[in-house]
């Protein structure tokens, strides 16, 4: 049988120790938020962190590790500088390498990616009749990184009950916990 001690808590809880424990737990949610603005506004880049979803980077990174992103519009793409993009129609941001720069008559540089892990480049990927990727499909450009540090994301993504799980066990441990 299950051990329900924690309802007891709970239970022993006035209304104004609840309260208080409800309000810990949104300064906390909305502290992450405010850090994550925070984050997007120095970097430059609507996503400052990813996470590497696939192997197709590898050596470079492996599926887990963690991303800092900048996207500074007036720092060029070079050739060999690893990117993040978003493809028309698709959800989920791409993590690869600049193979190759292409500039237009108008000035306008256009280029092509392709996972390090990959054999062949990244034009069947893209959305159809796209060839190459402009300034404005780049997410941002990766910095740094810690590796496996996403591995949890992935999991959750994954698997929705562990997600759901470690949720309520935050929201449990934060609502009990007195101090």
């Amino acid at each position: 049988m299950m051990n329900f001690e924690f309802l007891d808590e709970v239970r022993r809880m006035n209304k104004r120790q609840l309260f208080y424990q409800v309000l810990n737990f949104g300064m906390i949610v909305s502290s992450a938020l405010m850090i994550w603005k925070g984050l997007m506004v120095v970097m430059g880049s609507e996503s400052p962190i990813v996470v590497v979803l696939s192997g197709s980077m590898e050596p470079a990174f492996h599926r887990g590790d963690l991303l800092f992103l900048t996207n500074y519009q007036d720092d060029p793409i070079r050739v060999g500088e690893i990117v993040v993009f978003k493809i028309e129609g698709r959800d989920i941001p791409i993590v690869h390498r600049v193979l190759r720069l292409h500039e237009q008559e108008n000035g306008e540089m256009k280029f092509l990616t392709k996972g390090d892990n990959n054999m062949v480049d990244d034009r069947g990927l893209y959305a159809p009749g796209q060839l190459w990727l402009q300034r404005k499909d780049v997410i941002g450009r990766a910095r740094g990184f810690v590796p496996y540090v996403g591995i949890v994301t992935i999991l959750m993504n994954d698997y929705p009950k562990f997600k759901y799980i470690v949720l309520a066990g935050l929201g449990l441990f934060v609502l009990i916990h007195r101090e």
